[in-house]
């Protein structure tokens, strides 16, 4: 059904949510955008399913957006770049109001989009090593669409640290910042993860979607309006000079203008 994610429903009710381009380390393809819009209704629709794991395959959870798909923005009309990045926004928005639990399994690094990926879920428990950074500027972009999920899970004080500089920083930072909850031993993920999914098999499915629901009316509100603002921002960005000079270096392999 899926070319590039899987899911995995075991008999407690545990649904896992692979993102399956192990090649492009899981980097997000307009493809994926689709499937992972589409499988959030799925499982959030499913009566069957309790909890959500969200992880990666093979060494990244996450490289963040695809640069080809990006590329192919930079090529288009103002028109396609609203609809495309519309598609990212709402796959966020998706995986973020999902009426279940989800859980982030982060075997690896998280770039751009996938740090964005990480926020969505209700805790992310990351691997000891695993790299991290909101790397849009120095192609020329932003962290436009992510950036409610990002500012509701870091708060503006800690965001303000990485928002904007495409720094690098490590698990530990990561659990300082609030991007994750705890980092532990690539031999212990499965066992912290398990920690985490174990207690919501007690709980009321329908009290659990509620009060999802209910943290999210009282918390830092991700509106229709903010929504359709991060895709102006995205797209204004694909449409300025510095992004068509970002992203042209990044793929002839040289240092952009800004640099030295």
């Amino acid at each position: 059904m899926y070319q590039t994610i899987d899911i995995e429903l075991d008999g407690r009710g545990v649904a896992t949510l692979t993102l399956d381009r192990e090649a492009k380390h899981n980097a997000l393809s307009a493809q994926m955008i689709e499937e992972l819009t589409l499988a959030a209704e799925r499982l959030g629709a499913d009566d069957a399913v309790r909890v959500v794991i969200l992880t990666g395959a093979g060494k990244s959870f996450c490289a963040g957006g695809d640069l080809r798909w990006m590329q192919d923005q930079m090529a288009a009309d103002a028109q396609t770049r609203f609809v495309e990045a519309k598609k990212l926004a709402m796959m966020l928005n998706a995986l973020n109001e999902l009426p279940k639990p989800l859980v982030g399994r982060v075997q690896g690094q998280a770039f751009g989009g996938g740090v964005g990926m990480a926020c969505v879920c209700d805790v992310a428990i990351g691997v000891d090593g695993a790299r991290f950074g909101l790397t849009e500027t120095r192609l020329g972009l932003i962290p436009a669409t992510i950036g409610p999920y990002v500012l509701a899970r870091l708060g503006e004080a800690m965001a303000r640290r990485v928002f904007m500089s495409a720094r690098i920083f490590g698990a530990d930072e990561a659990v300082t910042l609030g991007l994750l909850a705890k980092a532990v031993a690539a031999e212990d993920l499965d066992e912290a993860v398990e920690a985490e999914v174990k207690p919501y098999l007690t709980c009321a499915p329908g009290a659990v979607a509620e009060a999802k629901r209910f943290t999210r009316r009282l918390g830092m509100a991700i509106t229709e309006q903010i929504i359709d603002e991060t895709i102006a921002g995205l797209v204004a960005r694909w449409e300025s000079p510095e992004a068509q000079e970002g992203i042209g270096a990044f793929f002839d392999k040289r240092k952009p203008a800004w640099v030295g």
